[in-house]
């Protein structure tokens, strides 16, 4: 499935969307001026978020629900912070449940490292990187075995996750300059 081609996906659930990251770096062209901004110490212009929130904001307006948490290796990478700091909190404000789950908790659960998008219970997205970070391809599926396994998986990521915010908090780290779009910025 090409990215167009995916990106349709995000029209086509009823309830809830969900996804799980596992990776601590990924390549996204959308993120490579702003990755720069970070490394840079500059502040964020929270335009390059609008897309993305308008998104989030649709699916809440349409009264479906979409969450993701990301298990992150501790120390945690330069990216993962730049994602935590530049990125999440404007999807949290767009209305996202962006939880975040230490590896080595992950790890002890049985979590494997596996990403993917659990649409309404009923069809998964399992999404393909490199080593590098950049994304290869998308398998969707409606496979009831594959579905019940990322069905059980995100229970017990959910349960175990901190919220964004309390985990930044509990990291000594807070969103960047910037990375919050207030609701009319999320037009």
């Amino acid at each position: 499935m090409s990215p167009s081609e995916f990106r349709d996906v995000f029209d086509d659930f009823e309830q809830q969307m969900f996804r799980l990251e596992s990776l601590d770096f990924y390549v996204a062209e959308n993120e490579r001026e702003p990755l720069e901004r970070f490394r840079a110490g500059l502040p964020q212009d929270p335009a390059w978020r609008r897309p993305w929130a308008g998104t989030i904001a649709a699916i809440n307006a349409r009264g479906a629900s979409i969450g993701r948490v990301h298990v992150v290796t501790e120390p945690l990478t330069e990216y993962v912070i730049f994602e935590m700091t530049c990125a999440y909190p404007a999807s949290v404000r767009a209305g996202e449940d962006v939880r975040i789950l230490p590896r080595a908790i992950a790890e002890r659960m049985g979590v494997p490292c596996e990403d993917f998008w659990l649409l309404d219970d009923v069809r998964t997205a399992r999404m393909a990187y490199d080593e590098e970070g950049n994304w290869l391809h998308v398998d969707l599926t409606d496979d009831p075995e594959i579905v019940r396994g990322h069905v059980r998986l995100r229970e017990l990521v959910r349960a175990e996750a901190t919220p964004l915010l309390d985990y930044l908090s509990s990291a000594g780290l807070k969103p960047a300059p910037g990375s919050l779009l207030t609701p009319q910025e999320q037009q």
